[in-house]
């Protein structure tokens, strides 16, 4: 396993992890890999877009909590907005290959917009 270099504790705290609901998703129309989820913050509604498509159907998403990078920077992604990133294992198979990805999700239902860390 190949880890990325070390950062600091001041590094982490950076990272605003929070909980979100997805209250939508759909296939991004100009992507073949991406689905475009609305989700519940608390506080605020957002949209990001997500590399999942091949491993999630849109309609087994809605509902479900996910843990998000809210303060990442937005960005377009083949021509919608993005604002934040949901966290996902990887499970590569033997040919190194990405086999399945894994939503990170709470253990139990937390409030949406509830700090992770």
């Amino acid at each position: 396993m190949d880890l990325k270099p070390t950062i600091t504790f001041d590094d982490f705290t950076k990272l605003d992890l929070r909980v979100a609901t997805i209250t939508a998703a759909e296939d991004h129309p100009n992507a073949d890999r991406l689905l475009k989820l609305q989700i519940d913050l608390g506080s605020e509604q957002r949209q990001i877009c997500a590399g999942i498509k091949q491993f999630a159907d849109p309609a087994d998403l809605v509902g479900k909590q996910i843990v998000v990078v809210a303060n990442l920077a937005s960005r377009q992604i083949r021509g919608e907005q993005s604002n934040g990133m949901l966290l996902a294992a990887s499970q590569i198979g033997e040919d190194h290959a990405l086999q399945d990805i894994i939503l990170l999700t709470p253990s139990r239902p937390a409030p949406a917009g509830s700090s992770v860390g």
